[in-house]
């Protein structure tokens, strides 16, 4: 395995915060049910939800802007995984605005027939600022929910994220995603390799779940895609052409650590022995990839220090784009065995080899945590792909997206609840999210062409 020591491009300031309260338990342990006297009910339907615009507790321009930024993103984030009738900014317009969120008048929210108020405000300190919220039962004026949070001004969006997604875990006993990141491929910057092989550049970003505060990692000047989060966030695997003198280029997987400003490469690729399309186990210890030698690609496990090379298929055909079960226990991905592409599982030792998909072409599996434990893929349709859903609960297959353009590389988010993909729809491959019932679309990218969305657990 090689190590590389980088000076990275500048990831962007993220709030440095200090949270007064119960924090979320972490990824992969499962949430303990909510309190049911502090949850938010509806009548016979979900709860009316309303967030009032958050209080400049400070009148400089500053913190007035942090507080309408928290305030529109905690509104998009809670109403991002459709939980709660979110009542509309323009009737919370003409509610006369609280001058402290401890004193709240609630007979204006009862007229909008609100269940729930979320209020909040921002005040500057001598380090930055102190946001705090109250989750209030208008009916009964009690208060189901109450933090505080210090740090750093710098990005106000974090305290709407982290508000969001504890408002989910108390109540709902749901792990949201506003905190998470989406990575993919761009060649955004416009740049293009020299020499006889001059392509276009495509570097690794990463961005927030909504596409806001993208940030560049890599700055090769190669074309690097594929990029797969380590389950602790603190590194991302990808696929990049690395110079290889009069062999031109060949395919390596990279790790970067990218707080750290360092990148390996376990498998130690050579233009004979090329290596792409990494996948991480769920316990952050292996990564499954493909290797290519003498033409011929398969399927291997290497532990993430490079040590404990393992080939898991044996085949003549394309064997490809590896996934892993929620579990560990199992690895879905592409082989040509049977014809067209199709989607495989097997145990995750390699033994249990068997045909999930029945498709005229299928691609890019990627495999769901709990509870739904799904597998999504990119089914051919026409002339083009459109993202199904399989359920092995059901063993049926489900077309989540509608045929426009086409629609390929899904990856679940880490509640299994959405999914991130490529779509040509609107003219250029952009990242686009859908929900897992087909719901919800939205456009994360769109500034150049982007590709391969991973997203972070």
């Amino acid at each position: 395995m090689t190590r590389t020591v980088l000076s990275l491009v500048a990831l962007g300031a993220l709030a440095s915060m200090t949270v007064f309260g119960q924090q979320q338990p972490p990824a992969g342990q499962r949430p303990q049910p909510p309190d049911v006297n502090l949850v938010i009910t509806g009548p016979g339907g979900p709860p009316k939800l309303a967030i009032a615009p958050f209080i400049a507790a400070s009148s400089d321009a500053e913190t007035i802007a942090a507080a309408k930024t928290i305030s529109d993103v905690l509104y998009d984030d809670i109403n991002y995984e459709r939980e709660y009738y979110m009542i509309a900014k323009d009737a919370i317009a003409t509610v006369p605005k609280s001058a402290s969120i401890d004193e709240v008048p609630l007979a204006p929210w009862k007229e909008l027939n609100a269940d729930g108020l979320i209020v909040g405000s921002v005040q500057k300190t001598g380090s930055g600022i102190l946001v705090r919220v109250r989750l209030i039962r208008v009916g009964s004026g009690t208060t189901v929910l109450g933090k505080e949070y210090s740090g750093s001004i710098a990005n106000p969006r974090q305290y709407a994220h982290t508000i969001s997604d504890e408002i989910f875990m108390q109540q709902l006993a749901l792990r949201g995603v506003a905190r998470t990141k989406l990575a993919f491929t761009s060649d955004r910057d416009a740049e293009r390799m020299a020499g006889t092989e001059a392509r276009e550049i495509k570097e690794i970003y990463f961005a927030d779940y909504d596409g806001a505060n993208a940030r560049r990692v890599t700055v090769s000047k190669t074309l690097n895609v594929a990029p797969a989060w380590s389950p602790d966030g603190q590194a991302l695997a990808y696929s990049s052409w690395r110079p290889a003198g009069q062999f031109g280029t060949f395919q390596d997987v990279i790790i970067s650590y990218i707080y750290k400003g360092v990148r390996e490469t376990p498998a130690n690729g050579n233009p004979e022995k090329q290596n792409y399309l990494p996948a991480w186990s769920p316990d952050g210890t292996k990564v499954a990839f493909t290797l290519s030698q003498g033409g011929n690609q398969e399927i291997y496990v290497i532990n993430r220090d490079g040590t404990g090379l393992r080939r898991l298929t044996n085949s003549p055909d394309i064997d490809t784009s590896p996934t892993w079960s929620p579990t560990g226990t199992q690895i879905a991905w592409v082989s040509g065995r049977s014809g067209n592409p199709q989607v495989y599982i097997m145990n995750a030792d390699g033994t249990g080899q068997q045909k999930l998909t029945n498709e005229s072409w299928a691609d890019r599996p990627t495999w769901s945590r709990p509870p739904f434990n799904e597998i999504a893929y990119a089914a051919r349709s026409g002339a083009g792909f459109d993202i199904k859903v399989y359920s092995f609960a059901s063993g049926q297959a489900t077309k989540i997206t509608d045929g426009i353009g086409s629609n390929e590389s899904p990856a679940f988010s880490p509640n299994g609840r959405h999914l991130a993909f490529v779509s040509t729809r609107n003219g250029k491959a952009q990242i686009f999210t859908i929900d897992r019932d087909g719901k919800n679309l939205r456009q994360i990218t769109r500034e150049g062409n982007n590709g391969y969305p991973n997203w972070s657990q």
